[in-house]
């Protein structure tokens, strides 16, 4: 079950690398011009930016990506993650990949197109 943590309208209140991670996602999906942008944090303040992926065959939301990109560059965990999209909600694969590498409590970040911030879940 998805636990908010908080709806905020905007991102004032939002740690400076949370907000970074933001602004990388919102701007991976401005850039490529993809339905999703998301960005992640690892253990060691690295992060990895992607877009959702459509190919005849290979199909990946753009949180999925970034956690692979994470993971294929050897961290060993992720402090945070966020997600630029339309939709209201991190659907709940997305959530399990985030989970599999930062943990249940891992903090993922839900904005809309314009950035704002519409929720904040944790991936447990």
């Amino acid at each position: 079950m998805l636990a908010v943590m908080s709806d905020l309208s905007s991102t004032d209140g939002l740690d400076p690398e949370d907000r970074k991670i933001l602004t990388l996602a919102r701007s991976a999906r401005a850039r490529n011009a993809v339905p999703e942008g998301a960005a992640v944090r690892d253990e060691t303040g690295r992060t990895y930016v992607a877009g959702s992926v459509a190919l005849p065959s290979l199909q990946l939301s753009a949180l999925r990506t970034a956690v692979a990109m994470a993971v294929a560059s050897g961290a060993k965990s992720l402090e945070a993650a966020a997600v630029v999209a339309d939709a209201e909600r991190v659907p709940d694969e997305d959530l399990a990949t985030v989970r599999d590498l930062g943990g249940p409590a891992t903090p993922v970040l839900l904005a809309g197109p314009d950035g704002t911030l519409r929720a904040t879940v944790t991936a447990g």
